[in-house]
């Protein structure tokens, strides 16, 4: 079936639902029309993975290629700036994917979210906005829309279940890029709801892996913390000084696992629910500290800084439903962080943000 054809057979089979009234937001979060049936996607079809050089695309990229999809589109910020809703039409009305998955984001850490909430909100939502309304014209298949655990309240019972979406108060810290990406899973739920197509969202925990963001400003904690135990060891000093108290407990998934689960979620998972992509176990950040300093071999001193913000106490997530699809990790975070230093270290001069 050609992309024109597919792109009729998809809008005629939604031309006959109409608009409807929901006056429960519940019943709005789940109510589905989509009738589909997952299965393996075909490895000939044109599959575009945006933010494809980012450290989720890139991994997403290699398992795809290994999985043997054979045509697989991404373009770079400077082919195709996401945040022009022009640039983005044309690009997808020029290739019309059959799949999409949308990992493209403005990310950064506690320090970058907190200090440039601006950014973070109205770039993602430019983003998202313009891929997914490009995917709905250009009559895309299946999307994958990919977010992440700030979602949630900040004190949301733990671990976190799907369905404690919208019931609190956000982390106050990213709370900015927290809201772009619930206008991304409400987006995609529109879609179902009035198009028909099945869509679906994923959420995955803390990411960590090849490729990752390892600036001084705009890292998360892991990934900080391999930057910071590195060049400890590298200049000899015998003591480091970390933000906060430690306490937080803060789960980490490696990307190559995140890539096996969006696979496995598009050719088994159908509905309008987000699905929790995680290991289902956490660490505390001093524990983290400690695992690092062990990969990297430094043996000084930590030190804590507690006048620093720790962010939510805890950020676990329940995986119930992606256990329940029949998907589970296989990276420990042990070896991945031996992984990730030993990437790191190979790519120290190349590593995006030095």
């Amino acid at each position: 079936m050609s992309a024109d054809q597919r792109t009729t057979t998809l809008r005629s089979a939604t031309d006959s639902i109409g608009p409807r009234t929901i006056s429960d937001p519940t019943d709005a979060r789940t109510h589905d029309d989509v009738h589909y049936t997952p299965g393996e996607l075909d490895r000939s079809a044109t599959f575009y993975v945006a933010g494809h050089r980012g450290l989720v695309g890139s991994a997403l990229w290699r398992h795809l290629k290994n999985q043997g999809f054979d045509h697989l589109i991404g373009a770079t910020s400077s082919d195709v700036d996401l945040r022009d809703r022009a640039a983005v039409e044309r690009f997808m009305s020029e290739h019309r994917p059959r799949y999409v998955v949308l990992a493209a984001a403005r990310v950064g850490g506690i320090a970058a979210n907190n200090s440039r909430p601006v950014d973070f909100l109205s770039d993602n939502l430019r983003i998202q906005v313009n891929v997914l309304d490009a995917a709905l014209a250009a009559g895309v298949e299946r999307v994958l829309f990919l977010g992440s655990s700030c979602i949630y309240p900040k004190l949301a019972e733990q671990p976190l279940r799907e369905d404690s979406l919208l019931t609190g108060y956000l982390e106050p810290t990213n709370d900015a890029y927290a809201i772009a990406k619930i206008a991304g899973i409400m987006q995609v739920q529109a879609v179902r709801r009035q198009y028909g197509l099945p869509w679906i969202s994923a959420m995955p925990t803390n990411l960590y892996g090849p490729g990752d963001n390892f600036s001084p400003e705009g890292s998360h904690v892991l990934p900080a913390m391999i930057r910071r135990y590195d060049h400890a060891v590298e200049a000899g000093a015998t003591s480091i000084t970390n933000w906060g108290s430690g306490s937080p407990k803060r789960e980490f998934l490696h990307v190559d696992d995140l890539a096996t689960a969006c696979l496995h979620l598009l050719e088994h998972y159908d509905g309008p629910q987000q699905v929790n992509v995680g290991t289902g176990e956490d660490v505390t950040i001093r524990e983290l500290a400690d695992r690092i300093a062990e990969a990297t071999g430094y043996e000084g001193e930590t030190h804590w800084d507690t006048r620093k913000p720790d962010g939510t106490p805890r950020k676990l997530m329940d995986v119930s439903l992606l256990r329940a699809q029949g998907w589970s990790p296989t990276v420990d975070l042990t070896s991945g962080l031996r992984d990730t230093v030993a990437w790191y270290r190979a790519h120290r001069e190349q590593a995006r943000g030095l």
